[in-house]
């Protein structure tokens, strides 16, 4: 999972993400990161991604709403039903994901650095 190392509210979303995941799943790594680059090159992708979270799936990448519900899609019930809001025409998904985006500092704040994994968790945050 690539995220906004800076976005509070991304930050908050990583933190509800491991308190959810079941095995351990998800990997981490700040989208502006050595680590999410290199992800991103071996995919196939050269060019930053737009202010979204992104998920990287068996070489898949996965950005905005889509990479949003596949997240919810694995972790514990009940969050694990937003999943069902796939049906929903992206287009429709993603105009409600930029809005949010677009309004993410202004409404959760922006910190100075990015977040510093506890000793505890640094496992699951790629380097």
């Amino acid at each position: 999972m690539l995220f906004d190392g800076v976005c509070n509210l991304c930050n908050g979303s990583v933190l509800f993400v491991i308190g959810h995941d079941p095995g351990a799943q998800f990997r981490f790594a700040a989208l502006d990161s050595d680590a999410a680059w290199g992800l991103l090159k071996e995919c196939g992708i050269r060019c930053a991604l737009p202010d979204s979270v992104a998920l990287i799936e068996r070489g898949t990448v996965y950005t905005r709403s889509s990479a949003a519900l596949r997240i919810a899609k694995r972790l514990r019930f009940p969050w694990s039903l937003l999943y069902a809001l796939i049906v929903v025409p992206r287009p429709l998904r993603d105009s409600v994901y930029d809005l949010i985006a677009h309004h993410r500092y202004g409404w959760f704040g922006k910190r100075d650095t990015c977040m510093v994994p506890t000793l505890e968790l640094r496992s699951r945050f790629l380097t």
